[in-house]
């Protein structure tokens, strides 16, 4: 396991998550969640793939690969503000802070609240083992049943696990996920088979 690393690297693989400040809650009602994923697609896809995400009332887990740094500069070429930017880093930094500005914003004026919403920074891993990203997809699945907000993971609402099995036109890297488990059987099956004790030794809520 990687310890929090200072920047993004462009074709690799990362652990974001983040947590509301204080006891508040950052998704209180269907559409919160529904919100932050539109902003999610709007600011992430262009400079990230995503393979698994959870979000829950107030936190939420993602396993995304920074894309190639050629696509990122050329994407920042239709931006007018990209000369602002350093370099493909300071962009994708810059995406993610968008998308939490741009939630927190919306979700201050829905529930009629101030301030941040969002712990900072947000935490960022880097994942280099595969093992490590089979491990992680099934804990990013399993962290509802973990922190109690469900007693079966396949019926929460808001994770990528039913996404990667159904057929629908989602913003997964689904084959790849899949692939990454030698197909769809044995993705069911890894995430049915660990103890709930040895899915979450190796990893931080």
């Amino acid at each position: 396991m990687q310890d929090y690393t200072p920047a993004f690297e462009s074709d690799n693989f990362y652990h974001i998550y983040s947590h509301a400040v204080g006891n508040d809650n950052l998704f209180k009602e269907d559409s919160n969640y529904d919100y932050f994923l539109l902003r999610f697609s709007k600011y992430i896809n262009p400079i990230a793939d995503t393979f698994a995400y959870c979000l829950m009332p107030n936190h939420f887990h993602f396993l995304i690969r920074i894309k190639n740094e050629m696509e990122i500069n050329t994407l920042m070429q239709t931006f007018k503000s990209s000369g602002k930017y350093l370099n493909y880093e300071n962009f994708v930094s810059k995406q993610f802070s968008n998308l939490f500005s741009s939630y927190t914003q919306s979700y201050n004026k829905q529930q009629n609240r101030k301030g941040n919403l969002f712990q900072k920074p947000f935490k960022r891993k880097l994942i280099r083992k595969d093992k490590y990203i089979l491990n992680l997809i099934r804990y990013i699945h399993n962290n509802p049943v973990h922190h109690k907000f469900t007693d079966d993971f396949r019926t929460w609402k808001y994770s990528s696990y039913t996404g990667i099995l159904s057929n629908k036109k989602i913003n997964l890297m689904r084959n790849e996920v899949t692939d990454m488990f030698d197909g769809k059987d044995n993705f069911i099956y890894f995430h049915n088979t660990a103890s709930e004790d040895e899915q979450f030794d190796y990893f931080e809520d």
